[in-house]
């Protein structure tokens, strides 16, 4: 069956996944990125260092964010949010904005030594916050709509040869 998420489907898809996608536009270029979360309503929070994607947004605000569900190809479940992005301006809402992100993230991350939640701002955790800037955002969501597909008994056609 082929459906509608329904406003509280939609929210706890939102709420429960760490990695979601963002799409910007700006001068003539698309730019479809991946980027881990934090949901609260109406807010994505997420941070990355400067780069394409800060350069896109703050040319334009206006984006897309999608996230995705897949147990299979017959049972799935799928966002896609329009908003606008903002820069979090000032050092307490960074803080709190960066608290959040560990907090979600970290339960997730190895426990090997160089594991840290900036994934990707710095190679090693004892480099955050002193080889790259950090940008902390959000994007306020303007309008969501969500997706699903669900059948019980389906299963994928076997792959042996």
């Amino acid at each position: 069956m082929l459906g509608e998420l329904d406003p509280k489907a939609l929210e706890e898809l939102l709420g429960s996944q760490l990695l979601g996608r963002i799409g910007c536009h700006a001068d003539g270029l698309t730019y479809i990125i991946p980027v881990h979360y934090v949901y609260e309503p109406p807010y994505i929070y997420a941070h990355s260092a400067e780069g394409l994607k800060i350069a896109m947004m703050r040319k334009n605000p206006e984006v897309c964010f999608e996230v995705d569900r897949v147990e299979n190809f017959f049972n799935w479940q799928s966002a896609v949010c329009r908003g606008t992005f903002e820069e979090l301006p000032g050092v307490e809402e960074s803080e709190q904005a960066m608290n959040k992100l560990i907090s979600r993230i970290e339960p997730y991350l190895s426990k090997a030594e160089d594991a840290h939640p900036s994934h990707g701002i710095a190679d090693l955790a004892s480099d955050i916050g002193t080889v790259k800037e950090l940008v902390l955002y959000r994007i306020r969501l303007h309008k969501r709509t969500g997706r699903f597909e669900k059948r019980t008994g389906a299963s994928l056609p076997s792959q042996e040869t």
